[in-house]
């Protein structure tokens, strides 16, 4: 018996595992091989599911775009290449045509606090409880993501500052927007709203985030504290 035949992917060390080699070390360092072998998942009972990719990568000399034209019933020749790991091989390949032949499209950049209103103006229309969200933004402040912190009632809401940065984190995010909404229609923060802001903006110089203004909303407009000189 062959041994070498024998050997799964299990029995690899850790970091030469696809799947843990992608979370550890990101989808770029990984081979075609590796990358295929994660779309079918398994191999056959003498090959594992790389040495099974590198077999079919192999039959195209290793050319992607030759690949693609293979059809479902030239990928289920190769023993261990049923129909459902045929198709799914087509389906990520497909995928992949469709993103190179699609335009990126840039994220607004904001550089005003008016700008930042527009951006998530409609969220607050009409509420009669208060929300506190961020907007995360990239170093050269285009927009990451919008994100609901909390929701409360008419005169306040929970703002946690570890949620708030754990969620930045998890973005990569440069800068930070506070934003929340006063119901009543009252503009002016409170002195609540001026120290968590001012507490906020501290914490986030130890991380190199800037929490870059704190607009508060309601339904005749906005008020930022950063151009009112509140913070």
């Amino acid at each position: 018996m062959d041994l070498e035949k024998n050997i799964t992917i299990r029995s690899w060390a850790e970091e030469d595992r696809p799947r843990e080699k992608l979370l550890l070390k990101g989808r770029k360092y990984l081979s075609n091989a590796e990358l295929i072998a994660i779309i079918i998942g398994s191999g056959s009972r003498n090959e594992s599911a790389v040495e099974l990719s590198k077999k079919i990568l192999a039959s195209v000399n290793n050319d992607l775009f030759a690949l693609g034209k293979l059809s479902i019933k030239d990928l289920q020749k190769f023993k261990g290449i049923g129909e459902a790991k045929a198709i799914s091989i087509m389906a990520c390949l497909e995928l992949g045509s469709r993103r190179k032949n699609t335009e990126v499209v840039e994220k607004p950049k904001i550089s005003s606090s008016k700008e930042a209103y527009q951006e998530l103006k409609d969220l607050f229309y009409e509420l009669d409880h208060e929300q506190f969200w961020i907007l995360l933004l990239s170093r050269a402040n285009r927009i990451i993501i919008k994100k609901q912190i909390s929701a409360g009632g008419v005169s306040g809401t929970v703002v946690d500052s570890k949620i708030i940065f754990k969620t930045a984190l998890e973005h990569l995010a440069s800068g930070i927007i506070l934003f929340h909404n006063h119901p009543s229609g009252n503009l002016k923060p409170s002195r609540a709203d001026i120290e968590i802001t001012k507490k906020l903006m501290a914490a986030g110089k130890h991380l190199d985030i800037n929490v870059l203004d704190h607009i508060i909303i309601s339904d005749s407009g906005y008020v930022s504290l950063v151009d009112e000189g509140f913070v």
